[in-house]
């Protein structure tokens, strides 16, 4: 299969994360990796900003940016297919544009110029929210194997992309799967949790795990799964497990009409707190 793997760097520290895991990922799944940096020139282009010899400079320190990702792409895997691009546009719409003809895209958790922003910038809300494949944020500190990779499990139709990337995911890594699937009792104000039967709720949410579940086991048969049920919020639940996870895998319904919201309120507080890499991965 003609797998290509797109990762966005900018020349952070955070950035050479990302191409080191995206470098592993590559390994992994036998794909092809393409170094992305995009030059933005809108903030230049004011003529009294303007000076001679600045598109040169400009130049030579994306080419500059590129050699450094490559260079730590081929020491982290000497064996992969590694290629660069060096795109004219804004970093988001950048990325966007390569969605359709990549199995994911992979970018750091911050940023300098590039790609700018926080786990919750411009580029990766963006790029999460509206890119149609997985998106992988990536933390700067990431080199601890755990052995396992978590999934958030929702609504059946919303997370089965996500639960078919975290099943190769797992397999790849011959890693254990955990299914985490969290749910609260209903909020009313006037009515205590005692007027509810928390033990038939939580009984129902595991059998419907176990459904849910049951068509991918049959696919991936070589993977452990751990159904792991929890009365907790979803968000708190799965920043918890990210503590000794090695990728989270959180789907998005991608609904809205703007970047946060078509993210989910889910996904972004999973990129807010989690301490491992997050692929969010729209249905």
């Amino acid at each position: 299969m003609n797998r290509v793997i797109v990762v966005g760097v900018d020349g952070s520290d955070a950035a050479t994360s990302a191409v080191e895991w995206a470098a592993d990922d590559a390994a992994r799944m036998a794909a092809r990796l393409r170094i992305v940096h995009a030059v933005d020139r809108s903030p230049y282009e004011i003529a009294r900003f303007s000076t001679p010899g600045q598109d040169d400079v400009i130049m030579l320190s994306a080419q500059s940016v590129l050699s450094d990702a490559e260079a730590a792409a081929r020491k982290r895997q000497p064996g992969i297919d590694v290629g660069c691009e060096l795109l004219q546009g804004a970093a988001a719409a950048v990325l966007r544009s390569r969605a359709g003809d990549c199995a994911e895209i992979v970018i750091g958790g911050t940023g300098l110029g590039g790609f700018p922003g926080a786990v919750l910038g411009s580029v990766s809300t963006h790029v999460a929210g509206h890119a149609h494949g997985p998106v992988v944020v990536v933390r700067s500190d990431h080199d601890t194997v755990h052995g396992e990779v978590v999934v958030g499990l929702d609504d059946y139709h919303a997370c089965e992309p996500a639960l078919g990337y975290a099943f190769e995911q797992a397999m790849l890594r011959a890693s254990t799967l955990r299914a985490l699937c969290a749910w609260q009792p209903p909020a009313h104000a006037h009515i205590p949790d005692d007027a509810y039967d928390l033990d038939g709720i939580h009984a129902t949410q595991g059998r419907t795990a176990v459904g849910i579940l049951q068509g991918w086991r049959q696919r991936y048969p070589q993977v452990p799964v751990i159904e792991d049920v929890r009365r907790a919020h979803p968000v708190d639940a799965l920043i918890g497990a990210s503590a000794t996870a090695d990728l989270v895998v959180v789907g998005s319904q991608g609904r809205g009409a703007i970047g946060t919201v078509m993210l989910g309120s889910v996904a972004l507080g999973i990129l807010y707190g989690a301490r491992n890499p997050v692929a969010v991965v729209r249905s």
